[in-house]
């Protein structure tokens, strides 16, 4: 799907990052950024109301964490959301196909990386983003939850992202569930330091949910997505022909 080969994408913004360029460099690479958001905006438009589920790309078929993945997105695609990931591997593949056990909307944002991280084989959608900080708002911007599993830098950035922007009210105050109390238990005893050294407020933290029970993140999800925000019956949208839409 892409136009451009993975490699010269990353030099370009390996370029980019190092500081200023001159005005024609970072006009072109505005642009590129410009088009991509249309593009992507073009590709997930009909995708409906989403949870977005992160986590690492590491965990195969046989692990616990895969199997608590794609029963929970099982159960989320059930209450009539689609399930949106980052589309590649892992735990977002366990979500994936979680989705698709049970009949449910199945999409993908994935990212270009130099080694080809390919779509995994679950997905009824995707679009591949060649910029983390564009795969990020798109991940956000069609979510009225997310749910974060055991994972590494990128699953954090993405953890935290979505906690600053509800924080801030930069978007409305979506659920955040946090799967494995364990896996997670420094990360959490970190965030209670902040609390007490009031970095943060409490009610902060009022939108995050830690837990191993599926059936309390589903119930979270009902109480502070559905029924807040009347997400369910979907209002739909319908494509316009003349822009060369579809669902």
């Amino acid at each position: 799907m892409n136009d451009v080969a993975p490699s010269t994408d990353i030099k370009a913004e390996i370029q980019f990052l190092r500081g200023p360029q001159s005005r024609w460099q970072d006009l072109k690479f505005t642009i590129k950024t410009l088009l991509e958001f249309i593009r992507g905006f073009r590709a997930l438009h009909f995708i409906g109301p989403c949870v977005t589920f992160f986590g690492s790309a590491r965990f195969e078929e046989e692990h616990e964490y895969y199997k608590v993945a794609r029963a929970a997105a099982g159960e989320v695609a059930k209450l009539g959301f689609t399930v949106l990931t980052g589309g590649g591997r892992g735990l977002m593949e366990a979500a994936n196909r979680g989705a698709k056990d049970v009949g449910g909307r199945s999409v993908g944002c994935n990212i270009v990386l130099p080694h080809e991280q390919k779509p995994n084989a679950y997905l009824d959608k995707w679009v591949d983003i060649r910029y983390f900080f564009i795969r990020k708002t798109l991940l956000i911007k069609y979510s009225f939850a997310f749910i974060v599993f055991p994972g590494g830098f990128g699953t954090l950035d993405e953890f935290f992202e979505a906690l600053t922007l509800t924080q801030t009210k930069k978007i409305n105050q979506f659920p955040i569930i946090v799967f494995n109390r364990s896996y997670h238990k420094q990360l959490l005893g970190h965030i209670e330091l902040m609390k007490k050294q009031k970095t943060i407020s409490p009610e902060d933290l009022s939108l995050i949910l830690v837990t191993d029970s599926i059936e309390e993140a589903l119930a979270f999800i009902r109480s502070h997505s559905i029924e807040r925000y009347g997400l369910l019956p979907e209002k739909k949208h319908t494509p316009a022909p003349w822009l060369f839409e579809h669902t």
